[in-house]
């Protein structure tokens, strides 16, 4: 058999299941961290409940799958998770599902494990959302699932230290309400709402442009540049006024 007609005859049991991401549907991928319960808590000293060189590992990781390929227009990262907002017209890979999953868990496991000196790996989905309020709402979804999970770690972590075990912690912290919550952490000293805006609600990751001094070299003189950098934003907004930041990465379907 010619090698042509054996690769015809083999590819369609690669590609049968294919799916492709429909056109003018908003792309999101969100990128979750494997075991890392195990890997943060065990086989690594990181500061708890948050540790700001762990956040800086998955902030450099958004910043990398920004930059491997894909227009991505907005990055969101909260405890191991990673959320990615692609451009409207985003076209990579003919929007072959598969591709899009296999590359970005692929980039991030290997940006984070070097960041790390460790393995670290990753798994990835994609959302696909047919109007641009629905991206807000995604966004809005793991901007509030951060503040939840914030408020009880700050509290898991509080009552450990107070000697609880770890069960006693949890199914004490699993019948309080919020103010609850924050009463306990006060009791003891900690305004949950002074705390630093990354660990109560993550850190977006987006484009700007800003004005550098550069030097023209023919004309011997300094001049100003304009140049596309990734900004990290660690001040957030909260409530309504994050979807209608998160309005300004989704134009209008034409």
């Amino acid at each position: 058999m010619k090698f042509d007609d054996l690769d015809k005859k083999m590819r369609v049991f690669e590609t049968h299941d294919d799916k492709y991401i429909l056109p003018e549907m908003y792309i999101v991928a969100r990128i979750d961290g494997r075991n890392f319960t195990k890997l943060t808590k065990e086989k690594h000293d990181f500061e708890k409940p948050f540790d700001l060189r762990f956040h800086d590992y998955m902030v450099e990781t958004v910043r990398h799958l920004m930059t491997c390929g894909f227009n991505i227009v907005y990055g969101y990262t909260q405890s191991d998770e990673i959320s990615l907002l692609f451009h409207l017209q985003e076209n990579a890979f003919s929007r072959k599902e598969r591709k899009y999953n296999s590359i970005l868990a692929a980039e991030a496991s290997a940006r984070f494990s070097t960041q790390l000196g460790d393995i670290g790996t990753f798994d990835c989905r994609i959302c696909q959302l047919p109007n641009s309020s629905l991206v807000s709402d995604y966004f809005r979804w793991r901007h509030e699932d951060a503040h939840r999970n914030s408020l009880s770690a700050h509290c898991y972590w509080l009552l450990r230290g107070l000697g609880h075990t770890a069960v006693e912690a949890t199914e004490r912290i699993n019948k309080l309400s919020s103010s609850d919550k924050n009463e306990l952490l006060f009791a003891h000293g900690i305004n949950f709402n002074d705390l630093p805006t990354w660990q109560k609600r993550g850190s977006g990751i987006y484009w700007k442009e800003v004005t550098t001094e550069g030097y023209n070299p023919v004309k011997k003189e300094a001049v100003q540049v304009q140049r596309r950098v990734l900004f990290v934003d660690r001040e957030l907004p909260m409530g309504l006024a994050y979807n209608e930041f998160i309005q300004q990465f989704t134009p209008t379907v034409s």
